[in-house]
């Protein structure tokens, strides 16, 4: 992380040029904030939170800060949501938005930056799982302290916008393998235990609570992850997995 920590605080110091009074806070969750920060898997997540609507220029402003700041970011970039105050206590779910920023949408903004101007807001069930991670892990990097703005997100949000993550885990997890095989072990970890987990820190407790024929999917993939190669598993066994994880998320409550 020391690798992008001028980045981070370009990042920060931008936000309050463009947005200026209007800045309530910039926060970093995911992987950067929960230790586990691999540059070649991860992405730089933030939640950037404003007192007022934006005006359609300071969104363009914005963007192309974003951008220009990305070129020097991970390999999976930058992800950001910015949204206002009164939704994140009491918490709103499913959370409106009044920009997001990730490298899936570069070129739809670089193309035709008015479009996406125009369209880039809604709401974003994923919001209720950011929220939880920096509730409890995240970190404040400008303004207010996060428990000060930020209210919980109730069990069953939270686990409603982590669900939408695995729930096709079956069909998924031989073309992403890794990132499934570790999210379902956050994900029972939550269901099973109430615990609020990275990939890595989740695969980890997988070892240690997934029958023992499951461990070494879990074993290779925290290897995977570590290293940045990858190996497809055995297929059958893989969807065994994912059939079995999903069937005992599915049984707690």
């Amino acid at each position: 992380m020391n690798q992008y920590s001028t980045l981070i605080n370009n990042f920060v110091q931008e936000n309050q040029n463009v947005l200026s009074k209007n800045l309530v806070g910039v926060y970093l969750h995911g992987s950067a904030a929960m230790g586990c920060f691999n540059s070649q898997r991860s992405d730089l997540d933030f939640i950037i939170v404003i007192k007022n609507d934006l005006f359609k220029s300071t969104k363009h402003s914005y963007m192309d800060m974003v951008v220009n700041l990305n070129k020097k970011a991970p390999k999976k970039g930058i992800e950001l949501s910015i949204v206002k105050e009164n939704v994140c206590s009491p918490f709103v779910y499913p959370t409106p938005f009044e920009l997001h920023f990730s490298i899936a949408h570069l070129n739809w903004y670089q193309t035709n930056p008015d479009d996406y101007i125009e369209k880039m807001h809604g709401t974003d069930k994923d919001l209720a799982a950011h929220f939880t991670v920096l509730y409890y892990r995240g970190k404040t990097l400008y303004g207010k302290a996060i428990r000060d703005v930020f209210s919980k997100v109730s069990k069953r949000d939270y686990f409603e916008s982590i669900w939408n993550d695995i729930e096709n885990a079956q069909n998924e997890i031989i073309e992403n393998s890794t990132y499934i095989i570790l999210n379902l072990c956050r994900v029972l970890a939550f269901r099973r235990d109430d615990l609020i987990l990275s990939k890595l820190e989740g695969g980890r407790w997988g070892l240690q609570n997934v029958p023992l024929k499951y461990t070494g999917l879990i074993a290779n993939a925290l290897a995977e992850y570590e290293s940045n190669e990858s190996a497809a598993p055995d297929e059958a066994l893989a969807k065994e997995y994912a059939e079995y994880m999903l069937r005992q998320i599915s049984s707690h409550s």
